[in-house]
C-alpha cells in the first residue's frame, strides 16, 4: 500500500463490478482494469476482486490494490472477516480432470512461464477425482450463473493442496463447455452480451474460499476460438492465447489473507470500518458487500454509465449515494473526499443552510 499523507490515516476505497450482470464496464476481459488503476492513483489502498483485475494472459501490478474473491469480500464488508496484505502466495494449482491432455498441457506450461518470467511460486499441481461436470444459465434478466455436478471432488483437490503442498491460495481451472455457435458467445464477442462464463466462475471460488478461508480464483479451460474480424476490443484479452491462467496466478500470488472472526484478527488488519469510499454501477446495489457496506460510515457513489442487466438502484433500497455519470467524475470525488472537500464546494452554486423543523 502507498503511504498516506502525514497526519491522516490510509484512505481506503473498494471498487465493485458484481460478475455475470453484462456491466458495460468490467462485463468483459479485465475492461475495468483501466478504472482500476486509475482509481488507485487517488486512494491510499484499493480493494477490489478477481472479475476487475482479471484480463486473461493481461495484467498490471497495482502495488496499492488488493484481491480479495467476491465471498471474502462479502464477509470482510459484514464485519466477520478482514484482509491481511502480504507479500507472497504459495499458490496452489487445481486442474478439472475433464481437461484434455494436450489443453492440460496448455495449462501447465502457462503455469511453469508464470514461475520462470515472473518468479512466482507455485505448489505441485493436484487433478481432480472426478470430472467437475460445470453447467452453464442464463437467468431471465440476462445474468448469467452455473453449477458444477461435483463439488465434493473440487473441495477435495483444494484440501490436498493445502495440507500436502501447503498451498496459501489456489487457481481452479475447470473445463467449460464450448458453445462456439451460441448467440450469447457471439454477442459477448462483439462487446454485446453478458459473459457466459462469470457466474459459473464466481460458483467455483466461492466453494472454495467459504470451505478453507483462503485466496482462490477461477480461469476457465476452453479450446480456442475461430478468429473473427468483428471481435469486440473489451472481448480481444480473452482471444490471445490458448488459457485464461497468467492474470489469476499473479492476483493470487499477492492476494491478502483472510482474518476469520475477532480471535484471528491482528492489529494490522484492514477491517470494513476502515473503508471510506465504495464505487459500484448505479443499477447493481443488490449485493451483499453493497448492502453490508450501506450500514457504515462509508461514502458510497453510484455510476451511471456502468449500465448493467441488473435494476436494482440506491433510491429503491434507501440507500444514500452520491450519484455520478463516469468513473472519471467518480474519481473526483473520491479525491474531494479523501481532501475533506464537499462536492457540492466544487460547483458554481451552493444553497444556503436551511433551519430543521423542531
Amino acid at each position: 500500500m502507498l503511504t498516506p499523507k502525514p497526519g491522516s490515516r490510509p484512505y481506503t476505497a473498494v471498487l465493485l463490478v458484481p460478475t455475470g450482470i453484462g456491466a458495460a464496464i468490467g462485463g468483459y476481459a479485465g475492461d475495468a482494469l483501466p478504472t482500476a488503476r486509475a482509481i488507485a492513483q487517488v486512494v491510499d489502498c484499493l480493494i477490489t476482486h478477481p472479475n476487475v483485475l482479471n484480463g486473461a494472459q493481461l495484467y498490471w501490478p497495482i502495488p496499492n490494490a488488493l484481491y480479495v474473491e467476491g465471498y471474502g469480500l462479502d464477509q470482510f464488508a459484514q464485519g466477520h472477516w478482514s484482509l491481511r496484505p502480504t507479500h507472497q502466495n504459495r499458490v496452489g494449482l487445481l486442474l478439472d480432470q475433464a481437461i484434455e491432455p494436450e489443453l492440460r498441457l496448455r495449462h501447465l506450461q502457462a503455469a511453469d512461464a508464470a514461475r520462470a518470467t515472473l518468479g512466482l511460486t507455485l505448489t505441485d499441481y493436484v487433478v481432480t477425482d472426478a470430472p467437475l461436470g460445470v453447467m452453464l444459465r442464463t437467468a431471465e434478466s440476462g445474468a448469467t450463473w452455473g453449477t458444477i455436478e461435483n463439488p465434493g471432488s473440487l473441495l477435495r483437490a483444494a484440501e490436498t493442496l493445502i495440507q500436502k503442498a501447503g498451498a496459501e491460495a489456489i487457481a481452479v481451472v475447470a473445463r467449460f463447455p464450448d458453445d462456439t455457435g451460441s448467440e450469447a458467445l457471439q454477442a459477448y464477442r462483439h462487446g454485446q452480451g453478458v459473459d457466459p462464463l462469470a457466474g459459473a466462475e464466481a460458483v467455483i471460488s466461492h466453494l472454495v474460499v467459504r470451505r478453507f478461508g483462503i485466496p482462490c480464483a477461477h480461469a476457465p479451460a476452453l479450446l480456442p476460438l475461430p478468429l473473427d474480424p468483428e471481435l469486440s476490443p473489451r472481448s480481444a484479452a480473452e482471444e490471445v492465447g490458448y488459457t485464461f491462467l497468467p492474470c489469476v496466478l499473479v492476483g493470487l500470488s499477492r492476494a491478502p489473507q483472510f482474518g476469520r472472526g475477532m480471535g484471528d484478527r491482528r492489529p494490522t488488519d484492514l477491517t470494513a470500518d476502515q473503508v471510506d469510499a465504495l464505487i459500484v454501477p448505479a443499477t447493481a446495489f443488490g449485493g451483499s458487500a453493497v448492502l453490508s457496506l450501506a450500514q457504515t460510515q462509508t461514502q458510497i457513489i453510484a455510476v451511471r454509465e456502468n449500465a448493467t442487466r441488473m435494476a436494482v438502484s440506491p433510491e429503491q433500497l434507501g440507500i444514500r449515494a452520491i450519484a455520478v455519470d463516469s468513473y472519471l467524475e467518480a474519481i473526483g470525488v473520491l479525491a474531494a473526499h479523501r481532501a475533506g472537500v464537499s462536492p457540492q464546494a466544487l460547483g458554481p452554486t451552493l444553497q444556503r443552510l436551511q433551519p430543521l423543523e423542531g
